[in-house]
């Protein structure tokens, strides 16, 4: 019998509905403009859809092109409810959202379990909607494709950096990396931190 994570924040985050949310990111993704190479990593907002949905879809468009190629989503968002260490797996088959289920990736994640930075929590993700908000874009881009959730917590970079390592792979593993950066800030504090950050990650740094 497979074991489910159900949706936690539709009909508060996005809609709850199947075909008002097709029809909802549909409308997202027409007015994106995709980029032409196929992407590594995608740093995507987790708010709700009316304040973060356009964002999201300037990322998520250009999975469309390639959504042949990419059969793992590895997917790490911040740890909203539980007070966790390290990074921290679901101990389900499967998530689901208004759209379908998605399995785990269960192959992929025989590859970090045994590091000590890694641990398993299904209260960590019962409620969290830093992942959830991002399934259903993904459900609306890509195919067929297995996931591996992690919420993280208190954990270095060199440890998050391990576990991307081990599930690197090429063209066929996608990494989503959910933030919302400085969301909080007053809007030129925002920009100028932001920018910041952007600048570190174009520098590979």
């Amino acid at each position: 019998m497979v074991t489910v994570r159900f949706p936690a924040v539709s009909g508060l985050f996005y809609p709850a509905d199947s075909q008002q949310l097709v029809e909802h990111i549909e409308q997202l993704l027409s007015t994106a403009q995709p980029h032409k190479s196929i992407p590594k990593a995608l740093i995507v907002p987790h708010a709700g859809y009316i304040y973060s949905g356009a964002i999201a879809a300037s990322a998520y468009v250009t999975l469309c092109s390639f959504a042949e190629c990419i059969r793992r989503v590895i997917l790490l968002g911040p740890a909203h409810r539980v007070a966790v260490r390290g990074l921290v797996l679901p101990n389900v088959d499967a998530f689901t959202s208004p759209l379908g289920r998605m399995m785990i990736d269960t192959a992929a994640i025989t590859n970090i379990i045994h590091l000590p930075q890694v641990t398993v929590s299904p209260q960590a993700h019962v409620l969290e909607h830093s992942l959830e908000v991002q399934l259903p874009f993904l459900q609306s881009t890509l195919t067929d494709f297995s996931i591996v959730p992690l919420v993280v917590g208190m954990a270095s970079a060199e440890e998050v950096a391990e576990v991307l390592d081990c599930l690197w792979g090429s063209e066929e593993t996608l990494i989503i990396v959910s933030s919302d950066l400085s969301h909080y800030q007053p809007y030129a504090i925002a920009q100028r931190e932001d920018s910041k950050t952007v600048s570190s990650i174009l520098q590979l740094n």
